[in-house]
C-alpha cells in the first residue's frame, strides 16, 4: 500500500489509509471471526478507495439485520472520524455476491 501512496502522491493520506484498513479488517473479523475476507485498495476518480468484503452470514429477519448493522456501524466510530477529516465517505452494505456477506468501504479524497 505504501508504494501505491507514493506513486500517486498521496503521502498525506497514508496514516488515515492505514487506520481505515485496520478498522475495516478488525470490524470484519469481530463480526465474522475465522472467515475469509477480501481487501481491495485502488486509486480512482481522484480518491483512494478501500473496500473490504467479508462472509458475514445473512440474518433471518430484517430487524436482526438492522440491529447487526447498527452495532457494526457504531463500532467503526474511529473510521468515521478519520474519513470525515479528509472529506471522504464510508459505509456498510450487503455484498452483492452469490455467497452473500458484507461490504464495508472508506473513500478518502486527496
Amino acid at each position: 500500500m505504501n508504494e501505491l501512496m507514493i506513486r500517486h502522491g498521496l503521502k498525506e493520506l497514508r496514516e488515515t489509509a492505514v487506520l481505515a484498513v485496520s478498522e475495516l479488517v478488525a470490524t470484519a473479523y469481530r463480526f465474522t471471526p475465522d472467515r475469509e475476507m477480501l481487501l481491495r485498495i485502488h486509486w480512482q476518480f481522484d480518491a483512494l478507495r478501500i473496500v473490504l468484503y467479508d462472509q458475514h452470514p445473512a440474518h433471518e429477519t430484517g430487524e436482526r439485520s438492522e440491529d447487526c448493522r447498527e452495532r457494526r456501524s457504531a463500532s467503526m466510530w474511529l473510521l468515521a472520524a478519520a474519513v470525515d477529516a479528509h472529506g471522504g465517505d464510508w459505509g456498510l452494505a450487503p455484498a452483492v455476491t452469490p455467497s452473500g456477506g458484507s461490504k464495508t468501504w472508506a473513500l478518502l479524497q486527496r
